[in-house]
């Protein structure tokens, strides 16, 4: 059976790649609606941007208050500046929340329902141009089909996709995530792990997304810890970065799991990032998978370098050994460190499941994953 294989049009990455670039974005449209946050000011990363559209005849406005995970009322707002201020196209520049951002209100520019009705459907109408630049080497949002969106009247994170929410330009320039945080850097980097690896082992897992998973996991094993402890490391920085993409490449056409199906539960009501709140259960949630997955995880032990083991076994728990280092070389925490009421947790653990369960990412998994399976898990991390 055929599969389509969907991922940017055009896609800059390396050193530079934001210059190179410039032509392509001002192809999109006359007038840009530029979404990110006020940290991309201060840093300094938007300047860069608008200093090379200022030599061009673009025009641009820009929206700065996607200040934590995106929320529908962000996108509100941002939707009546693209529309007040006559805007023809999107650039987004930071994180995975102005680069999920900038996708839904690009999508609500063409949809006249409120937000929440887009769940469980998929986008593939015409809509405005956009070019996502990351400055996070985590996320893959600049190659994918999904958007994540807190529904704040129910505490939901909402997944929305569709092949139109890809963007048509990804700019994969390491120099903006040289200003990332060591949290950020770690937690992201992740993320990007989580994307391969669940991509990988999918039931929805294909050859060419599958090439760019194995290319991903062993990229990160090899530099995400330079980048945690040597941030001006460009070449670390661009391999990273070139692993977030391909990572996120990956999972846009084999989706992920059950990893993000626990996850986001955790973010919609704990308000933790999407990226840590994949890091506390990454360990958890692959022990607890593994045995009908176990050949793909020592496939990937002996591609990057983990195993030499011929032994499917051996090599598997080769992966585990490697996985547990890394975390602990990243010094991610604990869910129970993470979370702060306990008690809460414990109380809404029978919701988050039934979310999980219910966003459709755990029956992804070659392992069958049911909602009382979760809340063991959830209960295992936090007593």
């Amino acid at each position: 059976m055929a599969r389509q294989f969907l991922m940017p049009a055009k896609v800059y990455s390396g050193p530079q790649a934001l210059n190179d670039a410039v032509p392509s974005i001002t192809k999109l449209g006359t007038h840009a609606l530029i979404v990110t946050d006020a940290m991309m000011i201060k840093l300094g990363n938007l300047k860069k941007l608008t200093d090379l559209l200022d030599e061009t005849e673009m025009k641009y406005t820009v929206y700065s208050e996607i200040n934590g995970e995106p929320t529908d009322i962000m996108i509100e707002n941002g939707l009546k500046l693209y529309n007040e201020n006559s805007c023809d196209c999107l650039i987004a520049i930071g994180g995975g929340s102005p680069l999920d951002s900038m996708k839904a209100i690009a999508m609500m520019t063409k949809v006249t329902a409120p937000i929440n009705s887009m769940m469980g459907k998929s986008f593939d109408d015409e809509r405005p141009g956009m070019a996502a630049i990351p400055t996070t080497a985590g996320t893959g949002s600049e190659a994918t089909m999904f958007t994540i969106i807190t529904d704040t009247k129910n505490d939901v994170k909402m997944l929305l996709k569709g092949s139109s929410l890809i963007p048509d330009v990804a700019i994969i320039d390491p120099m903006f995530t040289m200003t990332a945080p060591k949290s950020v850097t770690a937690a992201t980097g992740i993320d990007a792990l989580c994307h391969a690896v669940e991509a990988y082992t999918s039931r929805k897992a294909q050859p060419l997304a599958s090439t760019l998973a194995l290319s991903a996991i062993d990229k990160i094993f090899k530099v995400l810890t330079v980048c945690y402890n040597e941030p001006q490391n460009e070449e670390a920085r661009a391999s990273m970065a070139l692993a977030a993409f391909e990572a996120g490449c990956a999972f846009n056409n084999s989706s992920v799991t059950i990893i993000h199906g626990m996850s986001r539960p955790i973010g919609a009501n704990f308000h933790v990032a999407h990226g840590l709140s994949n890091a506390v259960l990454l360990e958890a949630c692959m022990q607890f998978v593994k045995e009908p997955i176990t050949d793909k995880l020592a496939e990937i032990a002996r591609f990057a370098g983990l195993s030499t083991s011929a032994c499917d076994k051996q090599a598997a728990e080769d992966f585990f050994k490697a996985l547990h280092k890394l975390l602990k070389d990243l010094e991610i925490p604990a869910l129970k460190d993470v979370i702060k009421d306990h008690d809460l947790f414990k109380t809404l653990i029978p919701k988050m499941a039934s979310d999980a369960f219910i966003s459709g990412s755990p029956s992804n998994t070659i392992y069958p994953v049911s909602e009382e399976d979760m809340r063991n898990i959830y209960h295992s991390l936090i007593d």
